[in-house]
């Protein structure tokens, strides 16, 4: 369910339970922001979209694969990543923004399977020496850009449910080693994995399974410090966002506190086949987001795209991309659309 890393390497006190909004004075727990895709892939748009986003938020998200192709030619990770992450990271920080990068062994837009890179070239993570370019990969990134909180796996329980044993495995292989070798010079780094919210509940499209939970991935990946959460209710089944319970994110990590961050996620503005949805059901959503968040005392949420994406604009797998191409906040010629409004509510709030 992941749209970030599809166009990431294109370019580079809680709600009470009476379930009532939070006082306009009342200080939230969590930061909030966004990533540098744009609406189109133009380099001049990456700026003009940071730019736009920046009186929003106040923190920022740098997600991608490892560049398989360059590290399979033999390209060193540290230049590979002062050439990209480096320079946009450091651009985050010139605008008094935190951040956070994610990096994502597997497919981002299909689950079940390896990088698409990796596939091309016939290679796959269940080998150890691309767990090692994975594990040099993950250490260069946080000793050259010294993120906040630094991911090494993403969606893990949607993994596990859709791949290959063997991939899954190969996942919590190269993350915990990462970790390890991370922690070995820098003990403390803030190391996380993202868990797949609607997967938790068992909510999977129509079906619904009953509530799940995290704990094997809580035992498989020992080092986070925080839980990511990747949550697209409207993927889930939920038919309107108040249909979202309260304790959608908190619950995860009942009798196992850790803080909890939303990594990606959103409600589409548009209807998409049989989801009917709307500009105001997607503001309703923040609305609705903002409480769960309240409630879980969550400490960061991200929405990935602050516009929604020209679908005409960006290269295959465009099909793959239009469940996620209408979560952005304003449209895609940067007109706000009415969720930015709750999104601002919140934003006003005295933050951390």
């Amino acid at each position: 369910m992941k749209l970030c890393l599809f166009l990431g390497l294109i370019l580079l006190a809680g709600c009470s339970s009476s379930d009532k909004p939070a006082a306009p004075d009342t200080p939230r727990t969590y930061r909030m922001g966004f990533s540098s895709v744009p609406p189109r892939p133009d380099l001049a748009l990456v700026v003009q979209t940071i730019d736009a986003w920046t009186p929003h938020a106040d923190m920022a998200l740098i997600l991608t694969e490892p560049p398989w192709d360059s590290l399979l030619a033999g390209r060193p990770p540290d230049a590979l990543i002062r050439a990209n992450q480096l320079g946009l990271a450091d651009y985050y920080r010139s605008r008094n923004l935190r951040v956070v990068v994610s990096i994502d062994p597997t497919n981002g837009l299909d689950r079940s399977s390896d990088s698409a890179p990796l596939k091309a070239a016939g290679r796959s993570l269940t080998e150890p020496a691309i767990q090692q370019m994975f594990r040099d990969y993950a250490v260069a990134m946080d000793t050259l850009v010294h993120p906040d909180y630094l991911g090494l796996g993403s969606e893990t329980n949607l993994v596990r449910l859709a791949a290959p044993a063997a991939l899954y495995a190969a996942e919590v292989q190269a993350a915990n080693d990462a970790a390890t070798d991370i922690h070995s010079y820098d003990p403390q780094a803030k190391l996380f994995t993202t868990a797949q919210v609607e997967v938790a509940w068992g909510q999977l499209g129509s079906t619904s399974t009953g509530y799940v939970g995290i704990a094997r991935d809580r035992a498989d990946f020992p080092f986070d410090a925080i839980l990511g959460l990747s949550s697209y209710p409207y993927l889930g089944g939920f038919v309107e966002p108040e249909d979202v319970p309260l304790d959608y994110y908190s619950r995860l990590v009942e009798g196992a506190a850790i803080p909890e961050m939303v990594i990606e996620g959103g409600w589409t503005s548009v209807s998409l086949g049989a989801i009917a949805s709307s500009p105001d059901k997607q503001r309703r959503y923040i609305a609705r987001q903002i409480r769960i968040l309240d409630k879980a005392q969550a400490i960061g949420v991200f929405q990935i795209t602050f516009t929604d994406l020209d679908l005409a604009a960006w290269p295959a797998p465009s099909g793959s991309l239009a469940p996620f191409a209408y979560l952005g906040l304003v449209d895609k010629d940067f007109v706000a659309k009415p969720a930015l409004s709750e999104w601002d509510r919140a934003f006003r709030r005295p933050g951390p």
